[in-house]
């Protein structure tokens, strides 16, 4: 069962490298907890921007981040202090099986994909890991901090990955391509759709 649940990990990490690594972002898996380093680190060094992930995906309705895993997202965004803007997400993945005990036997149920990214704010680098929270996510995007029997909701604002942001960028239909290179440049003004 662990080998399932570290290859499901590694899987989501590696699709979310390749989703990163476009022209002006680059990202790598780091190896996670076995090499005390966050999941993965992408940078877009034209802008200025490091983001440093902690990549969660599973079949249960909740899914957590365990206090060290955010302190190394905190040591690394203080050892690359350079960057200008930089973000720690949580990024959570709920696979389309719900995994549950029935009579004492694991039972799969269908439902919905879904993942949210999370960005942690408002933690500055040397806080001690006993200060930090255990962070859960639930399979609606909640979030929640747990400090020992206490559990709080926490409220993480979404985070916009660089790869939804170009999904969202502005392109021309193929009929206003065309019209576009058969028109002057200055005399055009096409309507502009969203992908």
């Amino acid at each position: 069962m662990a080998n399932i649940r570290r290859s499901r990990g590694y899987n989501y990490e590696h699709t979310l490298v390749q989703r990163l690594n476009n022209g002006q972002w680059h990202a790598r898996r780091l190896g996670g907890s076995s090499t005390g380093l966050p999941d993965i680190v992408a940078v877009n060094n034209n802008a200025g921007i490091l983001l440093t992930i902690e990549a969660k995906s599973g079949t249960s309705d909740t899914l957590y981040v365990p206090q060290d895993q955010i302190k190394r997202c905190l040591v690394i965004r203080e050892m690359f202090s350079f960057y200008r803007d930089t973000h720690i997400i949580l990024a959570f993945k709920f696979l389309c099986k719900k995994r549950f005990r029935r009579k004492n036997e694991t039972v799969y149920e269908s439902r919905r994909l879904r993942e949210y990214y999370k960005e942690v704010v408002g933690i500055p680098g040397d806080t001690d890991i006993e200060d930090l929270p255990i962070v859960k996510c639930t399979y609606d995007g909640k979030t929640y901090n747990i400090f020992g029997d206490n559990t709080v909701p926490l409220n993480l604002p979404d985070f916009s990955m660089p790869f939804h942001q170009a999904l969202n960028r502005v392109t021309l239909s193929a009929p206003q391509e065309r019209r576009l290179k058969q028109q002057p440049r200055k005399l055009v003004s096409p309507t502009i759709m969203r992908s």
